[in-house]
């Protein structure tokens, strides 16, 4: 079987696992609060110098960057994985003539998609949002598509390496609310890492830092931090390789047992 007739099966098995209803759902929730306080983006207009329809998305993305995405990716290795343990699943798999190594890259490739997946949910209720809050606060809230796309996938490529973290994370706890709370545990303390200069070496903390330094270009009281792009793509490449690799040895290992 190769691996695009693998991804056909993994895609199919989380058809009806009704986690792209938590993803839609998450994806609402979290713009609903901006939609009632829509007159505090104008008060940051003052304060630090943003204008109110900048202000609007980027707080949103802040939010989505620091938890929201980064939850809804635990919650869904998690998932993934069970689908598998679920009914001897993973056993019924590894009796098929299939790599493991190729059946786990399939999976993280599957999480990456639901990631994607998410983020597009994110930004159609962004539009739906700054829609209702442009009505309520007779002000245009809605920003150009290709800049709000452009956020979206900054926010995708830097959680790369977490997403490949919070993989690894579920392949090797077997038990599934350890492997949760570990996963949300390490969210937290993303807001304290990106204040150090030792970011880099934290995934979790990459799209969170990734969007509060886009809030500092847009604010005119703000300075955005240098990045050493070379270096910071280097160690996230690093952990995504590091990370995937040891996901696909220990993939499946507990059943062989």
């Amino acid at each position: 079987m190769n691996f695009i007739s693998l991804l056909e099966v993994e895609l199919k098995k989380i058809r009806r696992s009704g986690i792209f209803i938590i993803l839609f759902a998450a994806a609402v929730f979290m713009w609903i609060p901006a939609i009632f306080h829509g007159d505090v983006n104008f008060k940051t207009q003052a304060d630090i110098g943003i204008a109110p329809e900048y202000n609007f998305l980027i707080q949103g993305f802040m939010g989505l960057a620091w938890f929201m995405f980064p939850a809804c990716m635990v919650v869904c290795t998690v998932l993934i994985c069970q689908t598998e343990r679920g009914n001897h699943g993973m056993l019924k798999m590894l009796s098929l003539p299939i790599k493991t190594g190729k059946l786990c890259l399939a999976k993280f490739a599957v999480l990456l998609a639901l990631g994607a997946c998410f983020l597009f949910f994110a930004a159609v209720v962004y539009f739906i949002s700054a829609g209702i809050v442009s009505k309520t606060q007779s002000y245009d809230f809605m920003l150009s598509p290709i800049f709000v796309l452009k956020e979206t996938g900054l926010i995708f490529l830097t959680s790369i390496p977490m997403v490949a973290f919070f993989w690894l994370l579920s392949v090797c706890i077997r038990t599934p609310i350890f492997a949760m709370g570990v996963g949300f545990a390490s969210i937290v303390p993303s807001v304290l890492m990106i204040n150090t200069k030792f970011w880099f070496v934290y995934p979790m903390a990459y799209p969170f830092f990734a969007v509060t330094n886009e809030y500092a270009k847009l604010a005119e009281s703000m300075t955005p931090k240098r990045i050493d792009d070379v270096l910071w793509g280097s160690i996230a490449l690093f952990v995504t390789l590091i990370c995937v690799f040891v996901s696909c040895f220990c993939f499946g290992q507990g059943e062989r047992r």
